[in-house]
């Protein structure tokens, strides 16, 4: 069975030939590696010539990550689609663990990330989602031996997933008005939402040379998404449960941003989402036609307290996580007698 292993090149890619030679190395299956080159020419020029399973794509611009992705795969042509990042690398049986997994259940597996500099350290055990569309890489820093066997989250990380292809088109593949971030929470959701697994396997491990940072474009991307990934993904009794809160939420982002120099990013955020009202209906569409289960079967992989171990929460917001905590009961209450079987 072919594994079609996609990844993208942008910028200085130091990590890249190493993360292309552990994926050809992986025992078990066969192997292709689609290399996207959105803007890394020198570093792309390095495995030029490597291994004849290795193609590489051009497209002459930065399609970012989601739109990256779903060009390596269109010029892919395994039964398997594998994402990898450029900076990670995994361990031989990987791919192969990852493969069995959805040929045996379909839907998404995602492998156990790990801190490169400290090998035995999760970077991510699958990725939660909290009620108000945050998400972060969860289990960081906790030893890897803390990991469940098949761990189920909201989320797996795209530094390292498989699909079938027959989902991955199911699927649509990533929404490209995502750019960056958020994507592969998307597409892990939408797998719920029908019904399948999202399994994080702890002997699947890939090391991830990680580097927690923020910058304009990811504040205003991280953002936007997020909003983004509500608007089409949720019922429309489930945003109107958590109006008040995402309301509260967006003045304290503001309040954030403008602390930290970003509010213009901030703001842009907001604009794009109003400039394009008929992108979102549209997505909104295809997301909720094609679901099969409803919020009420879903409430149980949403989370309400923030765990991210990079960003620090001040006394204050644990005491609105209480009130948010006590909030989410009722709404919760609410969205499931929504669809709770008449008598």
């Amino acid at each position: 069975m072919l594994v079609s292993v996609v990844v993208l090149a942008y910028g200085d890619e130091p990590w890249l030939v190493e993360s292309v030679q552990s994926a050809l190395a992986s025992e078990g299956v066969d192997v292709e590696v689609v290399v996207v080159d959105n803007g890394a020419q020198e570093s792309v020029a390095a495995i030029r010539g490597l291994d004849p399973r290795i193609t590489i794509v051009s497209p002459g611009k930065n399609t970012g990550f989601a739109g990256g992705v779903n060009l390596g795969v269109a010029h892919s042509r395994g039964e398997i689609i594998c994402m990898l990042n450029s900076d990670a690398h995994v361990a031989p049986d990987c791919i192969a663990l990852l493969t069995a997994k959805v040929v045996e259940q379909d839907g998404i597996a995602g492998a156990l990330i790990l801190l490169n500099d400290e090998p035995d350290t999760i970077n991510s055990a699958g990725n939660p989602l909290h009620i108000l569309g945050l998400s972060w890489a969860g289990m960081m820093g906790l030893p890897r031996t803390q990991a469940p066997a098949e761990g189920s989250f909201a989320s797996a990380s795209g530094a390292c997933m498989a699909l079938t292809r027959s989902h991955w088109d199911r699927m649509g593949g990533f929404p490209e008005e995502y750019f960056a971030y958020h994507e592969d929470l998307d597409l892990s959701w939408r797998t719920r939402q029908l019904g399948l697994p999202v399994t994080v396997l702890a002997d699947a491990a890939c090391w991830h040379h990680y580097e927690y940072g923020r910058t304009r474009i990811k504040n205003y991307l991280l953002e936007r998404n997020r909003l983004l990934f509500l608007m089409t993904c949720h019922e429309g009794r489930t945003l109107a449960a958590l109006a008040l809160p995402l309301l509260a939420l967006e003045i304290a982002m503001l309040a954030l941003a403008v602390a930290q120099g970003w509010a213009g990013q901030k703001i842009k955020g907001w604009a794009w989402l109003i400039t394009h009202p008929g992108t979102i209906a549209r997505r909104r569409r295809t997301v909720q036609a094609a679901r099969r289960l409803p919020d009420a079967a879903l409430v149980p992989y949403l989370v309400t307290r923030f765990t991210a171990p990079q960003e620090e929460m001040p006394a204050a917001g644990r005491v609105l996580e209480r009130i948010l905590q006590g909030y989410w009961r009722l709404a919760r209450v609410a969205i499931e007698a929504g669809h709770r079987p008449h008598s």
